[in-house]
């Protein structure tokens, strides 16, 4: 099966738009919850800081006893207390007194700012300060950072280091997350072998998309396996019909073309929805999606730069989807470096080198040359409404590093 007339870009993101699916949810530790998406709002049970608390080590004053002094005209206050992290000073500061304080512990009641402790010398009981605070200074006040009941994060939240610490701050120690999706990863080839250092039997190639492809779904927050099959109609047809019912998404590489034995699409058609069968891209064209067991299929190139790039373009943002994460695309314009043909009507997708400035095209790019994608760190696109690029022009660039997780 293969459809007359080529899908363009826009049309075929959009029918994988339209049959976009949402994992549900799951309550993990939240030490567990680093890179993952919330799947609730996060409303602080706690107040942070709990109490006014010192930011730094020095002393515990009333700033107007510090005022005037220097090191020309040094003050005296009498020590009657000494606190550290973690402990609270029972005393109730008077005038003309002060509390050795640690960074982090809370002020104690009289108290109303720190010294810092380079601007004093203690003599037994007193401590004679050299400089003065204002009322408030190198004081953390209660809830400087989260009052209690504050929504401090919201639902579909990426979790990174910073949003751990918010989390544990507002008093979680558990919270909901997206599901990971599960990935079944069909490879079809009777001409596929495993990586080995001998030479290879005539007709025989390594099987290096298996590791490509497990390791693009990592980089989308999935999780993944993998299964080598026949390239026979029967073969295909167990395998998918097996992980569609398994799975919450399947992915093929290899049998989306036209040739004798190509069969992926024949089978989803056959057992479900064909959506789509030929892009108007280049890399790529021969990309398929379908509907099994109300699962979405991707069929992806046997070719390994063709099939990066299909999942780049389809599946990288129906990944990031799944798991209540937005995904766009973070187009930046760069100037090319020399001249890219292209034609109307059809989305190119360019292997390059980019830097901040410039964009300089991978001459040799044929879609099975793996090598091209490691001299790369970015695609320029080409527009299907324009006939390539001259040397100058400013195009559209996306580095590959910016679409990860």
């Amino acid at each position: 099966m293969f459809f007359s007339k080529l899908n363009s870009l826009k049309d075929t993101i959009e029918i994988i738009d339209n049959n976009q699916k949402i994992m549900g949810n799951e309550v993990i530790p939240l030490r567990e919850a680093h890179k993952r998406v919330l799947a609730e709002n996060i409303e602080s049970f706690q107040d942070s800081p709990p109490f006014d608390k010192s930011v730094m080590d020095g002393f515990a004053v009333k700033g107007k006893d510090t005022f005037g002094a220097s090191d020309s005209s040094p003050k005296t206050l009498k020590i009657v207390d000494s606190i550290s992290a973690g402990v609270e000073s029972k005393k109730h500061l008077k005038n003309g007194e002060a509390i050795i304080i640690a960074t982090g512990a809370p002020i104690p009641k009289g108290a109303d700012a720190v010294l810092m402790k380079e601007y004093t010398t203690i003599d037994d009981d007193e401590v004679i300060i050299t400089n003065q605070v204002t009322p408030g200074e190198n004081i953390s006040p209660k809830s400087e950072d989260i009052k209690k009941g504050d929504k401090v994060l919201s639902k579909n939240t990426f979790i990174r280091y910073q949003e751990m610490g918010m989390i544990a701050s507002a008093g979680y120690d558990e919270i909901k997350v997206f599901e990971k999706p599960k990935v079944k990863v069909i490879i079809t080839g009777n001409e596929l072998v495993e990586p080995t250092k001998d030479p290879l039997d005539a007709a025989h190639i390594i099987n290096s998309n298996q590791f490509t492809m497990l390791s693009m779904i990592e980089d989308c927050g999935a999780v993944s396996s993998i299964e080598c099959v026949d390239d026979t109609f029967e073969s295909v047809e167990n395998a998918i019909l097996k992980a569609s019912e398994e799975y919450d998404v399947v992915m093929t590489t290899g049998g989306t073309a036209l040739s004798k034995g190509d069969v992926v699409l024949d089978v989803v058609e056959t057992n479900g929805k064909l959506l789509c069968h030929g892009i108007s891209i280049r890399p790529g064209k021969p990309f398929g999606a379908g509907i099994i067991n109300n699962r979405m299929v991707f069929a992806f190139s046997g070719q390994p730069v063709a099939a990066m790039t299909q999942f780049d373009m389809f599946a990288r943002k129906y990944l990031f989807k799944m798991q209540g994460r937005e995904f766009k695309y973070p187009i930046v314009k760069r100037r090319s470096r020399l001249k890219i043909p292209s034609q109307l009507g059809r989305t190119d997708f360019v292997r390059a080198f980019s830097d901040d400035k410039y964009a300089r095209h991978i001459l040799n790019r044929g879609s099975g040359i793996i090598r091209s994608m490691i001299d790369a760190n970015s695609y320029i696109i080409i527009d299907e409404n324009n006939e390539g690029c001259q040397k100058d022009d400013l195009v559209n660039v996306v580095y590959f590093n910016l679409m990860s997780w």
